[in-house]
């Protein structure tokens, strides 16, 4: 068992103990704040648990020296398999954990089955959960993320929200109003925080981020270019559900060359079904968070699947189509730089097309996406342990 971090005396000599739960990519992203929120605040002591949900190095490893978050207190190697199969390696992973290290709260983040796994474990201990990012839905049961969505907030105590309409969903859920908290978006805090970081580097450090494949892209294009990234079971995983989205991709690519990093199970589906994304469609393996965020901030147009990337693209004005027929995150819609066009490839093509051409508003940030919200959740959580200021 590990000392938790900023371990300190508090009014029974020790500080209120929280641990974080993080297994997956879009997890480290929205943990990285929260960290270095709790580091600068003092009044917590903190552990972090990663559930090895992701174990590829670029999907893992690299964004923990990256984003500068410390090495794991835990670590348990979980892995891949089936939903079900995942989320119960996980459980049993932390009901052990718990059971021998309890704290006096945990704090899980977004949607994965990390997520849904230590919040079932923590509830059934006794165990107050912190949800970040809560009070998303699309509506679509098909998800499985809506599904741990859905779970996770009938079961957590403390609910901090991204955007007005998780708190909308939360009160119709009944949830209890003192537990909602609109704070604001960790992942846009990240993105701001990374953004700086970039801006620092020297010229020779940045064009060192980028691959071979962004420079014959970048040719290509004349300096310009479109990103692309696809992982969405419903979208990868059927080559009759891919092949229109391939080709939408090869007719964009002809007025843009589109830059694609591919996520593994996407990959798979193009390796087997050999489908043709043309010469200007240019293929990378995933990349680490500061080598993508230099590649989509400045791309004409960006199109995907991802719900985090519909956000960050809206944190910094970069044009986006998603290629869904729902969104969790309306207000990337209403307010920031996102196009729904579902998965018809004659409408991706013409919202790409659009967006190339600069006929869609840039959109804003929204209201407390400002890069303090893992302030406001240290702080209520502080509160809510009993150590305000």
């Amino acid at each position: 068992m590990t000392a938790p971090r900023e371990a300190g005396a508090g009014g029974d000599g020790r500080k209120p103990c929280v641990h974080l739960v993080a297994g997956a990519r879009p997890n480290f992203m929205k943990i990285a704040p929260i960290v270095r929120a709790l580091q600068a605040d003092g009044r917590l002591a903190w552990k972090l648990v990663h559930t090895g949900q992701h174990y590829d190095r670029n999907m893992s490893d690299v964004f923990f020296e990256e984003l500068g978050i410390p090495a794991p207190d835990v670590h348990f190697g979980c892995g891949g398999g089936s939903h079900a199969q995942q989320t119960a390696r996980i459980m049993e992973a932390f009901e052990s954990h718990v059971a021998a290290d309890r704290p006096d709260a945990v704090v899980v983040v977004g949607d994965v089955n990390s997520t849904l796994a230590c919040t079932i474990v923590a509830k059934k201990a006794g165990i107050p959960v912190a949800h970040v990012e809560a009070g998303l839905r699309s509506g679509d049961m098909t998800m499985p993320e809506e599904i741990n969505r859905i779970v996770t907030d009938s079961l957590s105590d403390w609910f901090f929200v991204t955007e007005p309409s998780g708190v909308e969903n939360l009160r119709r859920e009944g949830r209890p109003e003192s537990g909602i908290f609109y704070v604001g978006h960790v992942m846009v805090d990240n993105v701001v925080h990374q953004a700086r970081q970039l801006d620092a580097m020297g010229d020779a450090a940045r064009v060192a981020l980028a691959t071979d494949a962004v420079k014959r892209a970048l040719s290509e294009g004349g300096g310009r270019y479109g990103v692309v990234t696809l992982h969405r079971p419903s979208n990868v995983d059927d080559p009759a559900a891919l092949a229109p989205i391939a080709g939408a991709l090869k007719a964009i690519a002809e007025a843009l060359p589109l830059v694609f990093p591919v996520h593994p199970r996407t990959r798979g589906t193009l390796a087997r079904t050999g489908l043709d994304l043309g010469p200007r469609v240019h293929l990378l393996d995933p990349q680490p968070y500061m080598a993508f965020l230099h590649l989509w901030k400045d791309a004409a147009v960006v199109l995907t699947d991802s719900g985090g990337l519909q956000e960050e693209t809206t944190a910094l004005g970069v044009p986006c189509v998603t290629l869904r027929e729902n969104t969790e995150r309306p207000i990337t819609l209403t307010e920031g730089s996102n196009q729904l066009a579902g998965t018809d490839p004659a409408r991706i093509a013409e919202l790409a097309r659009r967006a190339i051409a600069g006929e869609v508003p840039r959109g804003r940030r929204p209201a407390l996406w400002d890069g303090q919200a893992a302030g406001r959740i240290v702080e209520a959580l502080a509160r809510g342990l009993g150590q305000a200021r």
